[in-house]
């Protein structure tokens, strides 16, 4: 007997509740996720004032992600997506909770941050592939680029506004509420998540079974590329680098270099989250007539103009420079994404983003470090400066290499592409997903 499925009615709602609260649980995560981090690099800066302190703390956050989000990806196709991240979350608030403790205690400063954000970067390997790939598994393949520009800016405006509770909590509470405070976004995200339900029978990605066993998901006896996923890769990946370094850059130029209190420098990021809100509303419309690659391109490198601007002209520039770039970053961002979701199967989704979460920290690493060296023996400006000529380079290239695909009709840039093969062997290997 085969295991009944939802009728239209009810898997349209299943589809769109998950829709709806994954882009708050989205936000909420990211929030936490950085709240965590903007005020670890606060205390390193007012305990060391280095850009190599802050970058170190930055490292120690990605480097884990680096090695293992490539094989987290596997796990994110093999197993329940939805519990894996409210375990995710979970964990995360365990962890975040472990650094207040250790500061009350009176455990020394330096170690207890690094370890706690090393704690969190080490789920956070495992987040970013699992929550891509459940995006994938219920979003409508025709709502993916919407649904995407909502998603990314929720992620990004998370990120940002972490630095205006971050800054302002900070400086008025002190770094152990703010980390309380972020323990609790971690639950509230769980409890979105939670709130999506199970996932519904006949949804793509399934195999019926007989009645008493679990439903299992396909898995590909081998990874097909519909087009070299190196190349979007690339394209995104970058990404990851120029906001990752921007964060670090961000505290040594408002605090280090210009003496201004963490007011200015969550005032900053305020209103880079205001400029992600138009990216999004930007790319609804700029999506219709142009083709992902075209947009993600040029606004990368209209993006690096910015970046290079920010920090010469005072406190006025940067905030309306900030505003500007996370406008073109916002747009660039989720085209790139978009053309990365939207050229992989569902079964294949997980490993596709853990490797792009890998390759750009690994490059996050090694630009952190040359950053951080450029920093520390000149001044903030250069390493801006640096970062977008990084970025501008790779934009450049991954859209030179994507032209090929794209002139040969390989690959639309907008829709989905159609796997290889969607034969599942007698071989293939299989694994059970628990509701």
């Amino acid at each position: 007997m085969i295991v009944p499925t939802l009728g239209p009615m009810e898997l349209a709602s299943a589809t769109r509740r998950a829709e709806r609260l994954l882009v708050p649980a989205a936000f909420v995560t990211a929030l936490g996720n950085n709240v965590q981090l903007i005020a670890g690099a606060l205390l390193m800066i007012r305990s060391g004032k280095t850009m190599l302190a802050v970058g170190l703390l930055f490292i120690a956050v990605a480097a884990p992600q680096a090695v293992l989000s490539p094989w987290f990806g596997r796990v994110a196709d093999r197993y329940d997506r939805r519990r894996l991240w409210i375990g995710c979350d979970l964990a995360s608030a365990v962890l975040a909770l472990a650094l207040p403790v250790w500061l009350t205690a009176g455990g020394a400063k330096g170690p207890g941050v690094y370890a706690a954000n090393f704690a969190l970067a080490v789920v956070a390997a495992l987040f970013f592939p699992v929550s891509n790939a459940l995006i994938k598994e219920r979003v409508r393949p025709e709502l993916v680029r919407r649904f995407n520009a909502n998603y990314e800016m929720a992620t990004q405006a998370g990120m940002l506004l972490s630095a205006t509770v971050g800054g302002l909590l900070v400086q008025r509470l002190g770094a152990v509420p703010l980390l309380v405070f972020n323990a609790g976004t971690f639950v509230a995200s769980a409890a979105l998540v939670t709130a999506v339900g199970r996932r519904p029978g006949g949804v793509i990605g399934t195999v019926p079974t007989a009645v008493g066993d679990a439903p299992v998901r396909a898995q590909p006896a081998q990874l097909t590329w519909h087009i070299p996923i190196g190349r979007l890769i690339v394209l995104y990946a970058q990404g990851s680098v120029v906001v990752t370094v921007f964060n670090a850059l961000l505290p040594k130029l408002v605090m280090g270099e210009w003496g201004r209190g963490a007011g200015l420098f969550g005032i900053v990021d305020a209103v880079g989250s205001l400029g992600f809100l138009g990216a999004t509303a930007f790319y609804k419309v700029v999506g219709r007539r142009f083709g992902d690659l075209p947009i993600a391109v040029f606004g990368f490198l209209v993006c690096n103009v910015s970046l290079v601007l920010q920090p010469l002209f005072g406190s006025a520039a940067l905030i309306l420079g900030v505003a500007a770039g996370a406008f073109t970053y916002g747009t660039a961002r989720i085209a790139s994404r978009s053309l990365l979701m939207t050229s992989v199967d569902e079964t294949q989704a997980g490993r596709a983003f853990g490797l792009a979460n890998g390759a750009g920290l690994a490059a996050t690493v090694v630009v952190m470090l040359g950053v951080a060296e450029l920093v520390d023996h000149t001044d903030s400006r250069w390493g801006f400066a640096a970062t977008a000529a990084l970025s501008a380079v790779a934009a450049v290239a991954a859209g030179v290499l994507l032209r090929g695909p794209l002139a040969a009709g390989r690959f639309a840039g907008a829709g989905p592409a159609e796997p290889e093969d969607r034969h599942i062997s007698a071989t293939a290997d299989v694994s059970t997903v628990s509701a």
